[in-house]
């Protein structure tokens, strides 16, 4: 009975969605579903869920501004014109055809969303995907596709939050997470090859996939081992780039860039250094982490001080820019919310508990299965911090009464619960309609959800081998 109970809401939210529903709706039906249960199946004190509503009040408040200022910052891009000479710029330097499409899959995006984190490097990819000639369709796909170095996003808090949870050192974590992932970056590479290049150049364009792949996890692994979790992807995602555009200039083409090029991309290092340079402030100082170091480490604050520095020097671009941002953020913000309220109400009442109480009794199986519901969990909170604090501690006592190995075992979990993220509902919402293409989210969504799969059988086969 409980059993049943608990898988209940995850499968109101996954039947929505295949209805072709909108995220808010499919977490409205998952959320009116868990509501009764919480009632009569699980009961949960008020008092419990009052201490869970305050815990997780900071992290929803940073995941709603947050996805305001990603929104602000690339329509502020988008009206003052800066996209559209990046663009141009990117096209000039890397070309067109899979070569761009690769720099900014394992390059650009794995770069920006390992400094800011909830889904910003997505939103601000997908417009360059759109300048290079993407359709739009398309450009929603490979964006989100570009999600794939989660685990490390704004500096690495959902990999911290497992690593409190399960025990493991924060640095360990990222090296067992980065081994997992892998398949993940290869994935993601071979299926923006198989989108965009022409039928009878598929075959180039998915061995170019591999190398750019290979290249990422090399620089992603090296650096969790030689520097630490923290930067580990905004250094791959920075290395893969300046690769691709180093291989092109060894290749003849010269690189350049005119200043309005460079004042286009001032915006970007207001943001990554501001972060960057806070980050390291507060590694220095004896304070400890306080309200101080969560607002000057946000990702947050850094979006709307660049924006607002770049419309205040293009006053003409202000109105259209917050006024499409708006509308935007009040159609993705809501169902972003709702999600997270979603797996932590499933976390306090104990659901999440027992679905990994149904998965040990798996016994030898079990590791295949890891991955599996890791993922399940990542897609129904969008969020990897939300999906560790749910999963990561019912998944290391499943492994430790197996005795498996944990750090490898919360390894997966990591990477596999980071990866749901790009076919999250609410990622998706946004990602089609930064896109221009909201009436096609149901395509979109079910070709990432096809790709999770996928990716989440894979790493089920690795995770049995390994463990």
């Amino acid at each position: 009975m409980h059993a049943l109970a608990a898988v209940a809401p995850l499968a109101a939210v996954i039947l929505t969605l295949l209805l072709g529903r909108s995220s808010r709706a499919a977490a409205i039906a998952g959320t009116a579903v868990l509501v009764p249960l919480i009632a009569f199946v699980f009961p949960t004190p008020w008092q419990v869920i009052g201490r869970a509503a305050i815990e997780w009040a900071p992290v929803m408040t940073e995941v709603v501004l947050v996805l305001a200022g990603g929104i602000l910052f690339a329509e502020a891009g988008r009206f003052t014109g800066n996209q559209q000479r990046i663009t141009d710029w990117v096209t000039g330097s890397l070309g067109t055809g899979i070569v761009p499409v690769l720099a900014i899959v394992h390059g650009f995006t794995p770069l920006t969303e390992s400094l800011t984190g909830y889904g910003v490097g997505a939103a601000l990819a997908v417009p360059l995907l759109l300048g290079i000639g993407l359709p739009g369709k398309h450009a929603a796909v490979v964006g989100l596709l570009g999600l794939c170095a989660v685990p490390w996003g704004s500096m690495g808090p959902g990999t911290l939050i497992a690593s409190h949870l399960s025990g493991v050192d924060f640095d360990t974590l990222g090296v067992t997470t980065a081994l997992f992932n892998v398949v993940v970056f290869v994935a993601v590479g071979v299926t923006a090859a198989l989108l965009v290049a022409a039928p009878g150049r598929r075959a180039p364009a998915v061995l170019a996939a591999l190398g750019s792949a290979l290249a990422l996890s090399a620089a992603v692994f090296g650096a969790n081992v030689l520097v630490g979790t923290a930067p580990a992807g905004a250094i791959g995602g920075l290395t893969v780039l300046a690769l691709h555009i180093g291989l092109r200039a060894a290749r003849g083409h010269r690189i350049g860039m005119s200043a309005d090029v460079a004042r286009a991309f001032v915006p970007y290092g207001i943001v990554l250094c501001g972060m960057l340079a806070m980050t390291a402030a507060f590694a220095l100082l004896p304070a400890g982490e306080g309200a101080a170091h969560a607002i000057l480490t946000s990702p947050a604050l850094w979006l709307f001080v660049s924006t607002g520095a770049l419309l205040a020097t293009h006053r003409g671009a202000a109105r259209g820019a917050v006024r499409s941002a708006a509308t935007t953020w009040l159609r993705v913000a809501p169902a972003t919310v709702l999600f997270v309220v979603l797996g932590a109400l499933m976390g306090v009442s104990g659901m999440t508990g027992e679905l990994a109480g149904i998965l040990a009794h798996l016994g030898a199986a079990y590791p295949f299965f890891l991955p599996l519901f890791a993922s399940l969990i990542g897609f129904i909170t969008g969020s990897n911090s939300g999906a560790n604090a749910l999963g990561a501690g019912a998944q290391t006592d499943v492994a430790r009464a197996l005795g498996l190995d944990v750090p490898l075992a919360i390894g997966a979990h990591n990477a596999a619960a980071a990866t749901a993220m790009m076919a999250s509902p609410a990622r998706v919402e946004l990602a089609a309609s930064l896109a221009r293409v909201p009436e096609q989210r149901g395509s979109v969504q079910r070709l990432l959800v096809l790709q999770l799969g996928a990716i989440s059988l894979v790493m089920g086969g690795l995770s049995f081998l390994l463990l």
